[in-house]
């Protein structure tokens, strides 16, 4: 990571550039985004792996982690083939090889990263926050504990009603273009829908779909026995609804090609994306908020005089 980031760091002022098309704005505005995003990666990885990483704001960890986790998580399984649609998409629009054959690279290295990261993350969080791995859903679930704790529980059904709703709509709309559809799309740009975004598609389908499943599970405390496997989707689902969002405004600045989906269409599904994924996540901190409650007070209630009698 690091190599990667001082690459990075010297093509942004425009040095050692291996094309003169890169030491154009648009390019070293590229490369100084993604050092900064390899500079999160460097300061992660020291965090997650040093005593001092334990004592920093959870919010500091957590955001980078929660848009890293997002966005790389379900590439995975597709970067076998958004390899190739990268390359062919980049060769269309003319780019110069030595960027087009670099996307393979990168899309090693993007594997890497997104299969690292949620196994760094486990790590951490087992031993900063043990109450929020492990366990049955039941103990995050305030009813089957005596009520409410925190005021929040009407709160939490509520929004996970709204976002399953939303996440419902999303990602039927997101599978019919994926499918083939083309209501909503742009009839004189269907040319524009190449594998790269059939695949994007599908996934935020995929996502914004198990999504829904798994914030309901997290609100309702039921669904499913153990904890983890709703909240671990709940995180990637919310992470990768607002990831893609602001991926997909990369469409507005030129530096992707655009969209085949009309504007409004367009700014709908990316904004909702956007709104629900934002949503998506609070109501899933609100449930470890009230997690971990429950936890303190079963430890205190354990400790306490004659608790064991």
């Amino acid at each position: 990571m690091t190599p990667y980031l001082l690459i990075k760091v010297v093509w942004s002022f425009g040095l050692l550039v291996p094309t003169a098309e890169m030491a154009g704005a648009d390019w070293r505005l590229v490369n100084a985004v993604t050092a900064l995003l390899a500079a999160v990666g460097v300061a992660l990885a020291l965090a997650f792996t040093r005593p001092w990483g334990e004592r920093l704001p959870a919010w500091l960890v957590a955001l980078p982690v929660w848009v890293g986790t997002g966005l790389l998580v379900p590439m995975l399984p597709l970067a076998p083939l958004l390899g190739p649609a990268a390359m062919n998409r980049d060769q269309e629009a003319g780019s110069p090889d030595f960027w087009v054959y670099e996307q393979v690279l990168v899309m090693v290295s993007l594997v890497g990263v997104g299969a690292g990261l949620p196994l760094a993350l486990v790590g951490y969080a087992r031993a900063r926050w043990p109450h929020a791995l492990g366990g049955p859903l039941a103990l995050g679930c305030p009813v089957a504990l005596g009520g409410p704790v925190g005021g929040t529980r009407r709160l939490q059904v509520a929004l996970a009603r709204a976002v399953a709703a939303g996440c419902a709509v999303l990602g039927g709309v997101k599978a019919y273009w994926a499918s083939g559809g083309v209501v909503g799309l742009d009839a004189g740009a269907l040319e524009r829908r190449d594998l790269w975004w059939h695949l994007l598609s599908a996934s935020t389908a995929v996502w914004a779909l198990a999504g829904a499943w798994a914030v309901l599970v997290l609100a309702t405390g039921r669904g499913a026995r153990r904890f983890v496997p709703p909240m671990a989707v709940t995180w990637v689902s919310s992470g990768t609804l607002f990831a893609y969002a602001v991926y997909g405004l990369l469409t507005l600045t030129g530096m992707q090609q655009p969209s085949p989906e009309l504007p409004l269409a367009a700014a709908a599904t990316r904004e909702g994306g956007m709104v629900l994924g934002v949503t998506m996540g609070l109501t899933l901190l609100l449930v470890l908020h009230d997690r971990r409650l429950l936890h303190d007070r079963r430890g205190a209630l354990h400790d306490r005089p004659g608790a064991s009698a």
